[in-house]
């Protein structure tokens, strides 16, 4: 297991302060980030549960996140990362429309958003190791 991926394990078994999915994936990478994670708790906040408001899935964003702050901005990699993750769940990009349908085939939130984070983490990290950025 990656450290990437085991940091974001640790993250995710901390039950207070609960952590959302998008600082769950940006607070996995910030010691390669030399981010405190206060701060990046903080930058994070509002990008949970589809930004509040059930859209877009906060690994999504905290992925892209993830990605800037390397300097891998590019719209193909961007669009890449976006395209993939709909290919892998059912076309669906929105927080709520994933909830969804993991609650109608009987899933549990949380085990349902820890596998997304871990999902996106890799995703990232192979990403950051393909650019050379780790």
């Amino acid at each position: 297991m990656s450290k990437y991926l085991e940091r974001a394990h640790e993250i995710r078994a901390i039950e207070t302060p609960h952590h959302n999915c998008a600082q769950s994936v940006l607070m996995s990478f910030t010691q390669s980030l030399q981010l405190d994670d206060e701060t990046a708790y903080k930058i994070s906040v509002a990008f949970g549960a589809g930004m509040k408001s059930g859209i877009t899935c906060g690994v999504i964003v905290g992925g892209l996140m993830v990605l800037g702050l390397f300097g891998v901005d590019d719209q193909q990699t961007t669009q890449k990362l976006i395209r993939d993750f709909k290919d892998r769940h059912s076309q669906m990009l929105d927080c709520a429309d994933l909830l969804r349908a993991n609650t109608e085939a009987g899933g549990q939130r949380k085990p349902h958003c820890d596998v997304l984070v871990y999902e996106m983490v890799e995703y990232v990290e192979n990403i950051l190791r393909e650019n050379s950025k780790i």
